[in-house]
């Protein structure tokens, strides 16, 4: 009979993916200074009480960070990614007037590398750490021989909550309400896909510097939503803007409804971007990246000096009228 074969020699190893749940252990526990679980982290589900509710509404958001996460890896900006994968769900959820309470990742490699991984979860922890949402588990898969070496699959998946008559209802945007940007920290976690083209074509035009400037992550709008429902403003709409950048996101909250607005972006400051946008066609730039704004908050004529000092970067862009479509009239 042949010898029998191990899980470790399949290239498996339990025991070390165990010992990781201990590794990580102590970024788990600082996402739950705000809110905790019921019950211990790792059991088999995550459950939370929402006692703190009258009419609870559950809201719930998954996404990943693209092909970023390629060039992310090859600059080691792993941490990076965590706060990406956090950033992009989580701003999805504030769109709603929501919470975010609970967050859960998967990560599937070829073999466990435990200070990769644990880096990575650090990254997670510290966006979740500041909008007080709890890493409350998630999955790590060992897949030899379907995820390449090296590589790793990334995808998050956020769970909020938001009273009945709280959420936010874009079916309240009337004409003459005025949308107010807030500026992105980069290209964020979207149209990685073309600039990694751009790069691939015209790679000799790029500092590693300058590259790497492009790497920042998402930026987590929490404090922008948490000013303004300080300030007891509750905007008509709020828009994350990702994929599609800023003309099909809102497009999402005036599309159907005969509404529209003629946006008037400032030029992106950014050196990098600008070298970027040089080699891209303008069309695709304003349909692929967020051209400087990665949130937008629709609010009241009387409510925008407020929603404008509401976070770094507020901007107002234009005003909703009856001209079905959103026009830039802004050039890249």
């Amino acid at each position: 009979m042949a010898d029998k074969l191990t899980y470790i020699e399949a290239g498996v190893d339990t025991v070390k993916a165990a010992a990781l749940v201990g590794d990580i252990r102590t970024h788990v526990q600082r996402t739950q200074k705000q809110r905790q679980l019921m019950g211990g982290y790792g059991l088999f589900a995550a459950a939370f009480e929402l006692k703190d509710y009258r009419q609870p509404v559950i809201v719930t958001g998954c996404d990943g960070v693209g092909t970023k996460l390629e060039v992310q890896l090859k600059y080691d900006r792993i941490e990076d990614a965590g706060k990406d994968l956090v950033a992009m769900s989580v701003n999805d959820i504030l769109t709603t007037g929501g919470d975010p309470l609970m967050f859960l990742d998967y990560i599937g490699v070829a073999q466990l590398d435990e200070e990769r991984i644990t880096r990575l979860v650090g990254g997670m922890a510290d966006y979740l750490e500041e909008c007080g949402c709890i890493l409350a588990g998630g999955e790590t898969a060992e897949m030899p021989g379907v995820v390449p070496e090296g590589v790793v699959e990334l995808s998050g998946f956020c769970i909020g909550c938001v009273e009945k008559d709280e959420m936010i209802d874009p079916g309240s945007i009337e004409p003459g309400d005025v949308l107010v940007g807030y500026q992105s920290d980069g290209v964020h976690a979207n149209g990685w896909s073309l600039i990694r083209r751009v790069l691939k074509e015209y790679g000799e035009e790029f500092s590693p510097e300058e590259v790497e400037s492009l790497l920042p992550p998402t930026r987590l709008y929490y404090d922008v939503v948490s000013s303004l429902r300080e300030s007891g403003l509750r905007p008509r709409a709020m828009a994350h803007i990702t994929g599609g950048g800023l003309p099909e996101n809102l497009e999402r909250l005036l599309g159907g409804r005969e509404l529209g607005c003629a946006l008037e972006v400032p030029r992106w400051d950014n050196a990098a971007v600008q070298k970027l946008l040089q080699f891209v066609d303008e069309e695709s730039c304003w349909h692929t990246f967020n051209m400087g704004f990665g949130w937008v908050a629709i609010v009241g004529q009387d409510q925008v000096e407020q929603a404008v000092a509401a976070g770094p970067g507020g901007v107002v862009l234009g005003v909703v009228d009856q001209i079905p479509g959103i026009r830039v009239a802004s050039k890249c």
